[in-house]
């Protein structure tokens, strides 16, 4: 070839060479290229993945995933209240019926029992609709679901995602199906307010999960797609068309995958949820109630701080229709007779009440207030009013019990004579004290048994003075009386110090129970799934002789037959009782018993102005002065006979050394006599005793005011309210215990 040749053909394979050389971007996008570059970037991926697979921990679950209500049930497990931020109750999965738990699965995830806990695709589906805007993903595992509820948050990002899926992983792996499943199912928002399957079992079938159907299982499994718009009672008829729509997929995937037989599914009907309810709460008496139960808790440990995590299940000792009964009590015999708005006396008066079971010392009903919403304090519960003469009955039991006599040498029953002279001396007290009878009355030598009939101030001063304050005192405490503002004096026998009704209900339980100590307990278990409380046995040791307690009992069964209490008798039941009314009048109380039941009823004068204050009831209902013979025993009576189902032919099995007979026929210097001048400057009017022996005078002119036989207590012609006073303030008269009449 010559040189022209060689020339030619150099320049022909340039030109060849310079067409299948690329030229500009080409020169650096080959196949070559990009292939490296894609496995390249996959290796990339996959190093800083598992790089943040290392950096990412599990996290501490969120706050709100582990926050519960607490539970409140009544003594039959109907729900009494819910309370918390959070209404949601954990179940254990084997509490949720099988094939309910089947239905989560097949609407969600039926590959959850094989899976490794996320979905490739739909995470990175749900990353480019969050960066495109397009809201949110679909396509999650439950193990995501169940992550993104328990450990993370609903924020919609592309590091939230990407946390997501990390945790999942890790959370596939340390943890089982069955816990991840329960987690899902327990975390997950149902509307209503509903979080878990518990709490939306109730807030939409009213029933536990447990007692689920697998048609009602499916609606909720269905309803998690999109709660607000699925909920049958809010829901448009599309959103109705299209939750059915998810109900039948759910249990077509049951069938699929053998969960569910195809002749059961054929059968099943559209469970239709029950119309929203308010979840139960603090209003009416529940708060009150919760309020008690939260107390016991206390003194068993159980702090403020344990019961706000949540998680507990508090089933109490309250009777369902036993409270309605109270309920329904206090409002017919006191609140229907009120007029809060237009009376100023009437806006102060405030009725509190424990009924106990004197057998098991549960209690069964309790009245705190007109509503817990509105007045906060537990009148129930409360202990900063007198008991007044409800505490004659333990001086009497003291007496009993330490085999005391009078200061002639006679040992103390129910048969023992005392001067019911008003203003009468005691003797043999190193404290001056000579308390005025009720209306300044002088009784004459009167029994024990017509002492408490009447409730005789003067009577039963002389007999804490013969039994020994001291030994008083420790019978009292002994009973369950608190020691609160208990001084050693002889004005302890008017019950001058503080106390409940819940402790009344208490010591006088424990006379019923023949004097083994009864302790009001309201609270029957407490259960939470990571601790358990141990209640203690509400029924203690003797703690005084039974002949003690029952001669007691036979003393007040006369004060219900013919005494004070007769507001309370019914020939339905067998009764004892005590009445009691605070000095002036700033409480009236009736405590009384039949063989199955003692209930306490209590009204108390609050001021309604700012930092309350104790006041006078007297004028209640315009029924001149508030006695415990009045509002608090007829409450007292129409509660006991509803309570009792109608009355009850249980008998009191009295062990005693003495029954009591008629007092002596009065000589002219026995005969009841009126305090001419008794001070305040007038006294309160009464009925005639129920039974008037023919030597007894009586008032000239006809009585007034309250229509059932009252009690020793004085009032003052003002008709204004006294001034508030802390308990014991005037009730002590001083030094000297001049005490105004106190019954």
């Amino acid at each position: 070839m010559g040189r022209a040749e060689e020339r030619q053909a150099r320049q022909r394979g340039a030109r060849r060479a310079r067409k299948t050389r690329p030229t500009g971007i080409r020169r650096f996008f080959t196949w070559r290229k990009l292939l490296g570059t894609f496995f390249g970037l996959c290796l990339l991926a996959m190093g800083a993945f598992f790089v943040i697979y290392l950096m990412v921990p599990v996290p501490e679950a969120n706050a709100q995933a582990k926050m519960q209500s607490n539970v409140y049930k009544y003594s039959d497990g109907k729900i009494l209240a819910r309370t918390g931020e959070i209404n949601r109750e954990i179940v254990a999965l084997d509490e949720i019926p099988r094939d309910v738990q089947y239905t989560f699965v097949a609407a969600e995830n039926k590959t959850f029992f094989e899976d490794s806990g996320v979905d490739l695709k739909g995470t990175l589906r749900g990353v480019k609709n969050t960066l495109t805007g397009k809201g949110k993903q679909g396509g999650s595992t439950i193990t995501q679901q169940y992550v993104k509820n328990y450990y993370l948050d609903q924020d919609q990002t592309v590091t939230r995602k990407l946390k997501e899926l990390v945790i999942s992983l890790k959370v596939d792996q340390k943890k089982g199906k069955p816990e991840i499943l329960a987690g899902y199912i327990n975390t997950s928002f149902y509307g209503r307010g509903a979080y878990g399957i518990q709490a939306a079992a109730q807030a939409y079938y009213g029933v536990d999960a447990e007692k689920l159907t697998v048609a009602q299982g499916a609606y909720l499994a269905a309803l998690l797609q999109a709660p607000n718009q699925y909920d049958w009672a809010i829901a448009s008829q599309t959103g109705k068309d299209l939750v059915t729509e998810r109900w039948h997929y759910v249990l077509d995937n049951m069938v699929e995958e053998g969960w569910l037989d195809a002749g059961e599914r054929a059968g099943l009907k559209f469970p239709v949820p029950k119309a929203p309810k308010a979840a139960p709460g603090m209003s009416g008496q529940a708060g009150y109630i919760v309020d008690a139960a939260k107390k016991e808790l206390a003194r068993q440990g159980l702090s403020e701080e344990d019961l706000t995590a949540g998680g507990w299940t508090i089933t109490l000792n309250i009777d369902s229709k036993k409270q309605k009964t109270l309920e329904k009590a206090v409002k017919e015999q006191l609140e229907d007779e009120l007029d809060r708005k237009g009376s100023k006396v009437d806006a102060t008066v405030q009725a509190g009440a424990t009924s106990v079971d004197p057998k098991t010392g549960k209690v069964l009903a309790l009245y705190g207030g007109v509503d817990y919403v509105q007045h906060y304090w537990n009148n129930a519960t409360r202990d900063d009013y007198q008991p007044a003469s409800t505490f004659k009955p333990v001086v009497f039991a003291s007496a009993l019990e330490n085999g005391s006599e009078t200061q002639d040498g006679v040992p103390i029953g129910l048969n023992t004579v005392y001067d019911g002279t008003s203003k009468r001396p005691v003797v043999g007290s190193d404290t001056p004290f000579a308390p005025q009878n009720d209306l300044g009355r002088s009784h004459g030598q009167v029994t024990v048994q017509t002492s408490l009939n009447k409730s005789i101030n003067s009577a039963f001063a002389q007999m804490a003075v013969d039994v020994g304050l001291d030994k008083v005192k420790e019978t009292a405490l002994a009973l369950g009386v608190p020691d609160k503002n208990f001084p050693l004096r002889p004005a302890i026998s008017l019950g001058t110090m503080g106390a409940s009704t819940w402790d009344m209900a208490g010591v006088y339980a424990t006379l019923d129970n023949h004097g083994k100590k009864v302790t009001p307990t309201i609270v029957a278990e407490a259960e939470h799934k990571d601790r358990q409380i141990d209640l203690p046995d509400p029924v203690g040791d003797r703690v005084i002789s039974r002949e003690t307690a029952d001669t007691v009992t036979a003393g007040l069964t006369g004060v219900v037959r013919n005494g004070s209490g007769q507001a309370a008798a019914s020939s339905a039941y067998e009764a004892a009782g005590k009445t009691g009314t605070s000095e002036n009048n700033r409480s009236a109380w009736f405590a009384g018993y039949t063989p199955e039941l003692v209930t306490v009823v209590a009204l108390f004068g609050e001021s309604p102005k700012d930092g309350g204050g104790q006041v006078s009831l007297t004028g209640t209902a315009n029924s001149g002065r508030a006695s415990g013979g009045g509002f608090p025993a007829r409450i007292w009576g129409e509660y006991t006979l509803g309570a009792l189902n109608g009355g009850s032919d249980a008998r009191f099995d009295l062990d005693v050394a003495e029954i009591a007979v008629p007092d002596p026929d009065p000589t002219p210097t026995q005969t009841e006599t009126e305090d001419p001048d008794p001070t305040p400057t007038r006294t309160e009017t009464e009925d005639p005793d129920p039974t008037p022996t023919k030597t007894e005078t009586q008032d000239p002119t006809p009585p007034t005011g309250d229509p059932t036989p009252t009690e020793t207590e004085t009032v003052t012609d003002s008709p204004t309210i006294s001034p508030p006073v802390e308990p014991g303030d005037s009730t002590d008269g001083g030094r000297n215990d001049q005490l105004r009449p106190n019954d």
